[in-house]
């Protein structure tokens, strides 16, 4: 599910206190799976299929007729990680803007913390009150984030990417699933604002890329 209309806010990050996180637990997977890579391709493949169809795509009449899949960055293992996920479970419910007026009530799940390139790093992931109380959606969190590819190879406002809560401390981040909000297409749509607490201050070159409608239809 796409969290596109479910609207987010800027958070302030939670601090650890003097506890380190590194080790097993920052590393990036240094041999990504046949099937972790399948999944990502797979993962595409269906973005695609939803966005040719018409009872779900985003996208206006005019740009359907000749599209023909996404832009993606080409499958990148170093960008699937593996991080610890710190619970945050005394964290209060607040309401989270959009790019239009609506708000919604959200929390902050947890930290994400890993590492790439060498680096550390830790980003909030959120838990909407509507869909925690869903049976479907219950185990549903959103992380938004920002990088430095936005506004030239990506979307200006940024990526979201969907996780799944995960039994233990740990969960993987595949940023081959990096995908746009629904108002890089269109703009009727209500869409997440990133919070400055996700922003990454690196290139992340995989998943989707900026829409390109001019160039498609020309």
């Amino acid at each position: 599910m796409k969290r596109i209309l479910i609207l987010w806010v800027t958070c302030t990050l939670i601090s650890c206190g003097e506890k380190k996180y590194h080790d097993e637990k920052l590393v990036p997977i240094a041999q990504v799976s046949d099937s972790l890579l399948q999944a990502a391709m797979k993962y595409q493949l269906n973005l695609d299929r939803e966005f040719m169809e018409a009872t779900q795509t985003p996208l206006i009449e005019k740009d359907r007729v000749d599209f023909d899949g996404l832009d993606y960055f080409p499958l990148n293992p170093d960008l699937i990680v593996k991080a610890a996920l710190v619970r945050t479970p005394q964290t209060l419910p607040f309401m989270m803007p959009t790019t239009t007026e609506r708000m919604t009530e959200e929390r902050i799940y947890g930290q994400l913390l890993f590492s790439l390139n060498g680096t550390d790093y830790r980003l909030p992931v959120y838990q909407s009150s509507e869909l925690m109380n869903t049976e479907q959606y219950s185990d549903y969190l959103f992380l938004p984030f920002t990088d430095l590819t936005n506004g030239q190879e990506t979307y200006i406002g940024g990526r979201y990417l969907d996780l799944r809560i995960p039994q233990g401390d740990e969960i993987i981040i595949d940023f081959n699933r990096a995908y746009n909000p629904y108002c890089a297409y269109n703009k009727k749509y209500s869409c997440p604002i990133v919070p400055p607490a996700n922003h990454l201050p690196i290139r992340i070159a995989a998943g989707v890329k900026a829409f390109k409608a001019t160039a498609k239809n020309n």
